[in-house]
């Protein structure tokens, strides 16, 4: 698995149109689009609940993933989201064991939706 090396890493952001870029592809995307676009998705209450009930957000190397992808709130990856102000909330609360836990709960999902839409999500 030589990929572990590279995949600590955070990828370059860059659209993948960016001329001179040669990275490896994964179906056809680069890590940088592949990772946009799950981060981009963390940003749904319903999503997450779906993670949490396949038992992801119970498994070791799932819950060091969503660490990993908190290089998603630099400034030079921020811009790349269509929804930061719920993703990064979203990603923030997934490095809780207890919302990993909680987020289980139809109401949890609820509230968090509700916060998201509203803008006012409260800790």
């Amino acid at each position: 698995m030589a990929e572990n090396n590279s995949s600590s890493v955070p990828p370059e952001p860059h659209s993948s149109s960016s001329a001179g870029i040669h990275e490896p592809l994964y179906g056809g995307f680069t890590r940088f689009e592949l990772e946009l676009e799950f981060v981009t998705l963390l940003a749904s209450p319903p999503y997450l609940s779906h993670l949490a009930t396949t038992k992801l957000l119970q498994n070791p190397a799932f819950v060091a993933y969503l660490k990993y992808l908190l290089y998603w709130t630099q400034p030079a990856y921020v811009k790349y989201l269509s929804y930061p102000g719920p993703t990064l909330k979203a990603l923030e609360l997934l490095q809780q064991e207890d919302f990993r836990r909680d987020v289980l709960r139809p109401d949890v999902v609820a509230r968090l939706a509700e916060g998201f839409l509203n803008g006012s999500l409260s800790d």
